[in-house]
């Protein structure tokens, strides 16, 4: 049995489902931290573990630079090497295609990058990408595809959606069927409703475990998000899950639940603990400013985090301002944790049924937090 997904509960378009895998289940609606390279930023695997995660994220071009997929693999594989027994979904390179334009030449059959960290080079094929997640060990391998940039002509979006349907037939190929493990297919087509229906059926009549709405969070705006949302996931197979690559924020990954996505993954909440924004039940904080320095109050009452339950928002702001790494950890920490309670509430509202009032009553304590303080 491959991987496969089961709905438990509906409300509207919104689903909440389980996701069974060969290294656990997941419930869904679910949102993967991100760790790029083996190591979710200042953050311990037990440090992760303790949000409730259960899914993450690695991925396939910047671990194929370092340490190499198959010295990766001689180590026991990435759940091994980074301490993580649960499931792994790797990206397939297809996002650094667009994000690294120049440092790499494509052609029909693949990419070949020079290295940002030596600039060695380095050759990616929809094969060899398959290759590499699969020395990886991941549970969730991504088709390899070219993420295309926004904004695009329509001729630029369709060559570029033609080209990773091409590579979705060679990538699903190249795949070794495994008991709980399961390969997704990537959605391209820019903003453009005729190209993201034809890459959905195209991807359909292929055959994937999941399916995987790629293209989107690249400048092209919240309601062009949505927009295409709203045209594309109706196209997509009811019975398998649907991930929104890249995404997002929290009023992003909202919108997105309410329209039928299942999975998300962004290195917002991560790269946001870094750079001392916090995101809460009161809105979003900026931890250098100046307000916080007297305020003994927790960062958010709501959350049990050790960033909430045992220092003050003086503190954080005290850490940040005097550099200290604590800081960064400390809300990278609360910003994963608040992330994942974010997600458990949409799974307990669309299981009873009042989704709507939920994202109504949470936006509009965003927008009182963000009034008082």
């Amino acid at each position: 049995m491959t991987l496969s997904w089961t709905q438990a509960a509906a409300d509207g378009a919104a689903r909440a489902g389980v996701l069974h895998t060969a290294h656990g289940d997941v419930e869904t609606p679910v949102f993967m931290p991100v760790g790029t390279a083996g190591t979710v930023k200042a953050m311990t695997a037990d440090a992760v573990r303790s949000t409730g995660a259960k899914l993450i994220l690695g991925n396939t071009y910047h671990l194929m630079l370092r340490p190499g997929a198959e010295r990766v693999a001689r180590l026991g594989g990435l759940h091994r090497m980074m301490d993580w027994p649960g499931p792994i979904l790797t990206d397939s390179g297809g996002f650094q295609v667009m994000s690294l334009a120049s440092l790499r030449k494509m052609d029909k059959d693949g990419v070949t990058f020079r290295s940002h960290i030596d600039g060695t080079a380095h050759r990616l094929t929809p094969e060899r990408s398959i290759e590499i997640q699969h020395l990886l060990d991941a549970t969730i391998t991504m088709a390899f595809d070219e993420c295309t940039p926004f904004p695009a002509t329509l001729e630029q979006a369709r060559s570029s959606m033609e080209l990773s349907m091409r590579w979705a037939g060679r990538s699903r190929a190249a795949f070794t069927p495994r008991d709980g493990y399961g390969l997704f297919g990537i959605v391209q087509g820019s903003v453009f409703a005729d190209l993201r229906a034809a890459s959905a059926d195209a991807l359909t009549a292929i055959g994937f475990e999941g399916y995987a709405i790629g293209g989107l969070a690249v400048g092209e705006g919240q309601a062009a998000m949505f927009e295409v949302l709203d045209y594309t996931l109706p196209r997509l197979p009811a019975d398998r899950p649907r991930y929104l690559m890249g995404v997002g924020t929290p009023d992003d990954l909202i919108g997105s639940v309410q329209r039928g996505v299942d999975m998300f993954d962004c290195v917002m909440p991560t790269r946001a603990g870094r750079t001392a924004r916090a995101y809460t039940s009161q809105g979003v904080f900026n931890m250098r400013n100046a307000r916080f320095a007297d305020d003994a109050r927790p960062l958010d009452p709501a959350c049990a985090c050790p960033a909430c339950s045992r220092h003050s928002r003086a503190y954080l702001h005290h850490l940040f301002r005097c550099e200290e790494m604590l800081g960064p950890m400390l809300l990278t920490w609360h910003n994963i944790q608040y992330y994942q309670d974010l997600m458990r509430g949409l799974r307990a509202a669309i299981g009873e049924g009042r989704l709507d009032a939920h994202a109504a009553a949470t936006r509009a304590a965003w927008q009182r937090g963000e009034e008082a303080t």
